[in-house]
């Protein structure tokens, strides 16, 4: 006979299904294309600024072109604004900055090939990992400007390599290009900065405290297209917008392997569009962030109403990540129709994050991605990521309202892991649809800590449907 404890479960078990289901309805229905129509790339003047006019130089190893080609986004600007041609062939450059109204266009067979000389890159206002400081430029940089785009068949190579930007050794110990040290002494500087906050025109990362910069960062811009290029050879991060609103990258490929080389970091966004893209990284290939401890919760903007679609996701820590940075919050992010697959991708869905974080994560909707191996699993929410490090723990952080539906599967070793706290019911709503989990090598899902309404409905470990 059927307890009269265990009828009312089964009938709130129903009522929580038919909800989760309403609710990820009216957001892919309502909330998706609203910020679908938001989204719209820059247009920009009919005018071509080819750096050749400027005094640029192809395929001159001993000629680095960033003068001409900054000259040449320069002149663009003022004068209303165009396209700064990189005809084809190989340019050699130092850092450059991006302007208002300027479309920066590889051709194709345009290769960007960046120098790694210290000498050339000055200290800028930056945020690394979640943090505001002034570190080395990015190796293209802009803050604060309006209708800027990376378009083109072209190449942007960042040039690093394990003999400099990505060296663990130096062969004088006094010069810190040993990246190794460098990071470990600035990182953790800038840590001691954020939590006794110190303000960022003081954090001035320099005297052996610089750190490894990115490839692409956009502070704070406003209407932003990256199109069509491929990256490679990031020193750090790839493609960082920061602060930035209505962005849309598209056709973009991103084949960067070495250490700490997250293909696309949306920061504190809002109204991002990724759509159609390949990431191979050698750390996450999407990563959504909002910045880290009380720098984020001072700043306090969320990632918000982020859709990524038809993207493909190879190496990586994980394919789409809501986190670790992430103390502003993140909101309203739809992926679907994404295909990833490769034995150096450890996790297809993860939101990472721990109590120095806080913040809210909320409205995470996926569906319809395939799955072919997958080293770890294929959602993963861990509140206790990172648990050595040195912070004030006194903000748990919250993951609710997570709906996925229709993830088919080939091989990981986990379905679901997720890893709540040990005292709070912080991860809550999580609704799991429609699933075919294969070849789950430890048989089906792992839980840890405490959580409310994780609901599975027709999900599948390895031929039997769970319960």
């Amino acid at each position: 006979m059927i307890k009269k404890k265990n009828i009312i479960l089964i009938i709130l078990l129903f009522f929580s299904r038919i909800l989760f289901a309403q609710l990820a309805g009216e957001a892919w229905n309502t909330t998706y294309k609203e910020i679908e129509a938001r989204i719209k790339p820059p247009q920009f003047r009919a005018k071509d600024y080819n750096i050749k006019d400027f005094g640029a130089k192809a395929n001159d190893v001993h000629h680095l072109n960033h003068e001409a080609i900054n000259k040449a986004i320069d002149r663009c600007s003022k004068q209303g604004g165009g396209r700064v041609l990189v005809p084809t062939g190989i340019w050699h450059t130092g850092p450059l900055t991006l302007k208002s109204n300027v479309n920066l266009h590889l051709e194709k067979g345009a290769v960007l090939l960046f120098s790694s000389d210290l000498k050339l890159y000055p200290l800028v206002l930056t945020r690394w990992e979640g943090s505001a400081c002034y570190n080395y430029q990015p190796l293209i940089y802009a803050y604060g400007e309006t209708n800027v785009a990376l378009t083109g068949k072209g190449l942007i190579d960042g040039g690093a390599t394990y003999n400099d930007w990505w060296s663990h050794k130096s062969e004088n110990p006094n010069k810190w290009h040993n990246w190794l040290d460098a990071q470990r002494a600035g990182r953790t500087t800038l840590m001691k900065w954020n939590a006794d906050g110190v303000p960022a025109e003081k954090r001035i990362l320099t005297d052996g405290l610089g750190m490894r910069t990115q490839l692409v960062n956009l502070n704070k811009c406003n209407n932003v297209l990256i199109e069509d290029l491929t990256f490679t050879r990031s020193p750090f991060w790839v493609i960082h917008p920061s602060a930035c609103n209505n962005i849309t990258i598209r056709g973009i490929e991103v084949n960067s392997n070495g250490p700490n080389n997250d293909g696309c970091d949306p920061e504190s966004c809002h109204d991002v569009l990724i759509e159609n893209c390949t990431f191979n990284t050698g750390d996450d290939c999407i990563a959504l962030k909002s910045g880290r401890n009380a720098d984020g919760r001072l700043l306090n903007i969320p990632c918000e109403n982020i859709i990524v679609r038809n993207c493909i996701m190879k190496n990586g820590h994980g394919g789409l990540v809501v986190g670790s940075e992430i103390s502003g919050g993140a909101r309203n992010i739809f992926v679907e129709n994404c295909k990833m697959d490769s034995p150096l991708l450890d996790r297809v869905i993860r939101i990472k994050t721990n109590t120095c974080r806080g913040g809210t994560i909320e409205g995470i909707y996926v569906r319809n991605i395939e799955v072919g191996i997958c080293k770890e699993a294929i959602l993963k929410i861990n509140l206790l990521y990172s648990p050595d490090e040195i912070c004030d723990r006194n903000h748990p952080p919250v993951v609710k309202n997570v709906y996925i539906e229709n993830i088919q599967s080939n091989q990981s070793s986990y379905g679901i892991f997720i890893a709540g706290l040990s005292q709070e019911e912080n991860i809550s709503d999580i609704y799991i649809k429609d699933c075919q989990f294969r070849n789950v090598s430890n048989g089906g899902n792992k839980f840890i800590g405490k959580m409310r309404n994780v609901v599975l409905e027709n999900v599948c470990f390895n031929g039997t449907i769970s319960q």
